[in-house]
Parts: structure tokens; sequence; C-alpha cells
């Protein structure tokens, strides 16, 4: 098997303008369309629609190695590192501060220079025990291969099927040397630089680990470079995720194929179009948190039913029952069923059909009429 960079013409990536222009021209004007009615909405519904966009850019990035982070500890990590009131912050684990201090420093930072050193700082940030799962890797430095051939396999152990394998560890100064070389120095569309940087990290895939989120973090800085702000308003790496089997699929037929990159610019294209579409829901989402909260103005709500409310807001995960509101609240069984019992009096909450120990609830309509105490 010849992989792409074993060509002799790598790492001249090239590409069919004419079979991209349609595409490419479609979803500029879309991103252009997008960012301009985003910056239209007040600076607090924008605040909001970004905190949630890196929020899901964080949690599905990491969900895509494997990882699952508590959505509520990587919102507040994020918040607090953007300077946002979102009330009471809950601490953070060691892996959600790595993740979001590469998130951030990629999206916020985005016009300084991609370096050696910025890479392996976002590494180290990634990996910060040391530690991949139970195994111990390189960290913040290119991979040593001490371990032998970094090799993208899958099945059981004797019959596996090898997807990928990246260059020689000897080649790694020299192969990352060209690659941020060419992002800092080569002009193409912005749009098409962010595909290309993707694709050409991660086939070099120069660390032990957690190459795959470095390079959508790459992605998301050259989107940002493109756009001429820090302001996250749809997140790739959801989309990727939604679509993993197709992104798996282009990945490995571009990385096992000749110089000719048109195809997977065409997969990334129509992917951040996609991305965009899930921008709408985020918005939605933001605008119904604004309208609850403009009708709940008069409403007399102690501190534990807002955080809770805005929990429920915020895209809770799972069925609310009263055990969920007491761990959220940090607060007894009984006084969360008082909270509970006053919020579905009061037409703000709602029960789920089914009863007993499994009673569940969640909000009403946000138009509904609610009724004070």
């Amino acid at each position: 098997m010849t992989y792409i960079h074993e060509q002799a013409d790598w790492p001249n990536l090239r590409w069919s303008d004419a079979q991209l222009a349609q595409a490419l021209a479609a979803v500029r004007h879309r991103q252009g369309r997008l960012i301009g009615h985003m910056e239209a909405l007040g600076f607090p519904l924008r605040e909001e629609a970004v905190l949630r966009t890196l929020t899901e850019d964080v949690i599905t990035s990491s969900a895509i190695e494997g990882e699952v982070l508590d959505r509520g500890q990587v919102r507040s990590s994020i918040a607090r590192r953007l300077g946002l009131d979102i009330g009471a912050v809950a601490p953070a684990d060691r892996n959600v501060e790595g993740v979001v201090e590469m998130m951030l420093d990629a999206t916020q930072s985005y016009g300084a220079p991609l370096t050696a050193e910025r890479l392996q700082g976002w590494h180290a940030a990634l990996f910060p025990t040391g530690r991949s799962g139970m195994r111990k890797i390189v960290v913040g430095a290119w991979r040593t291969g001490e371990e032998g051939p970094m090799q993208v396999v899958s099945g059981p152990v004797g019959r596996e099927r090898i997807h990928f394998e990246a260059p020689d560890a000897a080649r790694l100064e020299t192969e990352m040397a060209r690659f941020l070389d060419w992002f800092e120095k080569a002009q193409p569309d912005p749009v098409l630089k962010a595909g290309v940087a993707h694709l050409w990290f991660i086939t070099i895939h120069p660390f032990a680990d957690g190459d795959g989120s470095i390079a959508r973090a790459i992605a998301d800085l050259a989107l940002a470079r493109a756009e001429g702000t820090s302001q996250r308003f749809y997140s790739m790496s959801a989309q990727i995720r939604a679509e993993r089997n197709a992104y798996y699929d282009i990945l490995e037929s571009t990385q096992k194929g000749s110089t000719d990159i048109t195809q997977w610019l065409l997969w990334f294209i129509g992917c951040l179009d996609r991305a965009f579409d899930n921008a709408e829901t985020i918005l939605a989402g933001v605008m119904r948190k604004a309208r609850f909260w403009e009708a709940a103005a008069a409403q007399p709500l102690n501190e534990r039913q807002r955080k809770v409310i805005n929990r429920l807001l915020d895209g809770f995960e799972g069925k609310l029952t009263n055990t969920k509101w007491a761990a959220i609240a940090k607060t007894s069984s009984d006084t969360a069923l008082r909270d509970i019992t006053d919020l579905v009096q009061r037409g703000i909450l709602v029960k789920e059909p089914g009863g007993g120990r499994s009673t569940s609830y969640s909000l009403a309509m946000t138009g509904a009429k609610m009724q004070t105490p």
C-alpha cells in the first residue's frame, strides 16, 4: 500500500478549482450571512451563542476521541476564561481545563503564528497527566517512534485492519517545518486552507495521541482567520462527529490516494455547510432562553431554581428527576421536591407521563402563562 505521504510529489497537494468553485462560493456566501446575522444580535445573546458553540465544540471534539466530558464543567471553564457571568461556576477537572485551553487559544488567538512550540503546548494541555488512558505517552513533543509505526487500526488482535500508517518519526521535524511554513505563508481561499491544513496535519500525525483534536483546532483557527473574528457561531467538530463514518471513509480513501485532494475538499466544504445548519439550532436555543427569562422576569425564583432552569435551557441531557435536581442544586431531596412542586404549580415545569420514583419534569413551552404565587 502506498500512502499519500509516500507519493513522489508529496506534500504538493493539489485540487481542481473548477470542481470546487460552485460549492465553495455557496458556502462562503452562507458563512458571510451567518456571521452578519449573529453579529447583529444584542451583546448578551451573542455571548450566549458563542458560549454554547464553544461548549459544543469542546465536548464533541473530545467525544470523537472517545472521551466524555461533563457539559457543566466545560461551560463553566469557558465562561470563566472568557470573563462571562453565568452565575456560580462548577470546578473543572484537569482534562477539561486542558481541552478548553487548547480550543480557546486556537479561536481567541487566531492571529498568532502557528508554531511547533504552540502545537506542542496544545498537546501538553490535552494530556496533563502524561498519559492517554492507562498508557504513558510522550507529551508536548513529536512522537519518537519507540513504540513502532504510528498506525490507525481496527479489529480484534491478530486480525487487525490497518487503515493508515503515518510517516516515520525520523521525518517529523522536516514534515512539520514544511507544514507550518505553508500554513503561515500560503494564500489559498481561507476555507480551502482550513480543509487542506486539517488533512495535511492529520496525515503527518506528529503526536503519540490527540492528533485528531489538534487537527480540528487547526481548522478552527484557519476558519477564524477567514472570518476575522474570534467569536464562534458554528462547530465543525460537532458536524464531523455527526458524520464520523463518512469522515473516516473519505479520510482513509484520500490518504490512500494521490496528492489530488479535490474529493476531500468537496466533503470538507459540504461538512462546513451542514455545520451552518446546526448554528441555526444553537441560535434557536439562545432565543428560547432569552424569551423564557423575559417572560419569567416577575417570577420570585430562588437561586436553586434559577440554576436548574438554566441547566434545562442550556441543553440538559436525560430527564430531570427529583434526585438530579438535588444533585445539581446541591440540596436535600425534600428541598428539591419543594422547589419542583412550586414550579409545577406556577406552570413553569410540567410533569412528564409516568410516576413514582421515575417521575420526571420538563420546562413548559416558553410562551406558557406563568402564575405568580
